[in-house]
């Protein structure tokens, strides 16, 4: 399979200024930008990291772009209103924790990470927009969707320095251009226009072959909306910002349809592997064979296999019927997930503490009434715990009770 076909059937393909996608199967040397905005990506910039992984396996360059520079000011395009502005030392902090991540889904592949703040901290303003401004369309920026949004009537406005983004981000083009031999951008689709301005840059002023090559925001197609929000808000690669097993979850909760779509996008099992499974889903949907193999898939490129491993035995575990015991590995995942009380409580004050029983007499009564377990077992009387017990009420309360 060529990469133009590779990306073709995993549905990275949207717009692109080459006269055929088929010009992809050439290596090059490519770059890929990420605003520093936090100092973790979340799931939705990892769709695009995948599109760049795969130029990577088909013997591209790859040059990754922390905006050092452009994160000082934020990109307005898709905003309703001005961004706050972050001082240069959080900025430094986010580039950093995007460093980390890097290394984390490329290790072992070649790939060089650029900070623009590099290249525009000693930048002339007055030669900037001499050599640069001079040469970028103050026409083609007002037409921009998000612009007539700001401007027009209930709009919030734009700065001038939201509106130069454009401008600052496509001489991040000219530049790699010129220092590195950049001829082609990655981008999300909702960069197009940014990209478009760094590749008429390099037309211009480097006199040089430029290409911007994007790929669709990915779409959940039940709701219609931008992937990669949860009920709790966004679904984050650092695992302290979303842990381990809430990652996991989220893959595991992922509807028929869309998983469809996701297990092509976020994982790197090969097309007959993929197929295969799919046909397994469609034949017996409630086993969602499709959505557990997404969850482990993906859990494990951001966390490890071991920490992967453990999510999956814990999930399992809650929601088991079966006797259980309880590893050292899981109990650092769901001591991080659940309520937890000491060793040498006793069950009823154990629910009590947690709130899963409102008194002790309520808490009796569950016991006598056959709707507690301890480790997988049905239990109707009181006792102390003194080993690593998950404790649970009906289907969904749960109380971790270790040292």
């Amino acid at each position: 399979m060529t990469l133009a076909e590779e990306l073709t059937w995993r549905g990275f393909v949207n717009q692109t200024t080459f006269a055929d996608i088929t010009d992809v199967n050439t290596p090059r040397t490519l770059y890929f930008g990420v605003d520093p905005s936090a100092d973790s990506m979340q799931i939705g910039n990892l769709a695009a990291m995948m599109m760049v992984r795969h130029f990577m396996e088909y013997g591209h360059k790859v040059i990754l772009l922390a905006g050092g520079a452009t994160g000082m000011i934020g990109d307005p395009d898709g905003k309703k209103q001005e961004r706050d502005l972050r001082n240069a030392e959080t900025v430094q902090k986010n580039v950093e924790g995007l460093k980390r991540q890097f290394d984390m889904l490329f290790a072992g592949k070649p790939y060089e990470v650029v900070n623009n703040y590099d290249w525009f901290k000693n930048i002339n303003y007055i030669e900037f927009l001499h050599t640069v401004g001079k040469h970028v369309s103050m026409t083609q920026l007002l037409d921009r969707d998000f612009v007539q949004q700001r401007i027009g009537e209930g709009g919030s406005g734009i700065s001038y320095g939201e509106f130069s983004y454009s401008l600052i981000q496509g001489y991040d083009f000219l530049h790699l251009f010129r220092e590195k031999g950049v001829t082609l951008q990655l981008a999300g689709a909702d960069q197009w226009g940014n990209s478009i301005t760094g590749a008429s840059l390099v037309r211009k002023l480097g006199g040089g072959e430029a290409h911007v090559y994007t790929t669709p925001l990915v779409i959940n197609k039940q709701t219609g909306i931008k992937f990669g929000k949860s009920e709790g808000g966004a679904v984050w690669l650092d695992g302290a910002k979303t842990s381990p097993y809430k990652f996991y979850q989220f893959w595991l909760n992922v509807d028929d349809e869309t998983a469809e779509d996701l297990i092509k996008i976020y994982t790197l099992l090969p097309k007959d592997e993929v197929l295969a499974l799919i046909e397994r889903h469609r034949q017996n949907p409630g086993a969602r064979e499709l959505q557990k193999v997404l969850a482990a898939e993906v859990t494990s490129l951001i966390h490890g296999v071991d920490r992967a491993e453990a999510v999956k035995k814990a999930s399992q575990i809650l929601f088991s019927k079966d006797a259980f015991e309880l590893d050292g590995e899981t109990v650092d995942v769901l001591r991080h997930e659940l309520p937890v009380q000491p060793l040498g409580a006793t069950i009823i004050e154990s629910l009590v503490a947690s709130d899963i029983a409102k008194s002790n007499g309520e808490a009796r009564r569950l016991l006598a009434g056959n709707a507690v377990s301890i480790n997988g077992q049905k239990v109707q009387e009181d006792a102390q715990i003194t080993v690593p017990t998950l404790i649970k009420k009906g289907k969904n309360n749960f109380v971790l009770v270790v040292a």
